[in-house]
């Protein structure tokens, strides 16, 4: 019988590719979003449809598809977020680190604990963006 529809991306997967995909999917603390997608992409391995695996696996037929054409494209670094769009960050990772240590590792002047606005004043950053990325209310 013909198939209908268009071709799957060709998948083939290196040793080290599956030891790594089946190692997250056994994992407990594997976050369950990139357990399916480690799941879709060693099914892909397999040689079944988009159709077939989002059955079998919860998911939809475009969903498989689309990990797959990642996969293929980026190997495994694709199935990471993929920048969305919005503004450039900016808070670097070495400030975001400096802030952690800081945090952990002192405590302001008379106070007991670290406040948002107060870190952000000690670090020279806005009193609007609270350590959680979020944008909080006035600065003070």
């Amino acid at each position: 019988m013909a198939r209908t529809g268009r071709p799957k991306a060709e998948l083939t997967l290196s040793d080290e590719e599956r030891a790594a995909l089946e190692g997250w999917v056994r994992r407990r603390s594997t976050p369950q979003a990139w357990a399916l997608r480690c799941r879709i992409i060693l099914a892909c391995a397999e040689g079944a449809s988009n159709k077939d695996m989002a059955a079998r696996l919860g998911s939809t037929p475009h969903a498989v598809g689309r990990w797959r054409a990642r996969f293929v494209q980026y190997r495994i670094a694709g199935l990471g977020d993929m920048p969305r769009s919005g503004g450039p960050r900016t808070v670097t990772d070495e400030r975001v680190t400096a802030v952690v240590a800081r945090t952990l590792e002192s405590t302001p002047k008379n106070a007991t604990h670290w406040s948002t606005r107060s870190m952000a004043r000690e670090m020279g950053l806005s009193g609007a963006v609270t350590l959680a990325g979020r944008v909080g209310g006035s600065s003070g």
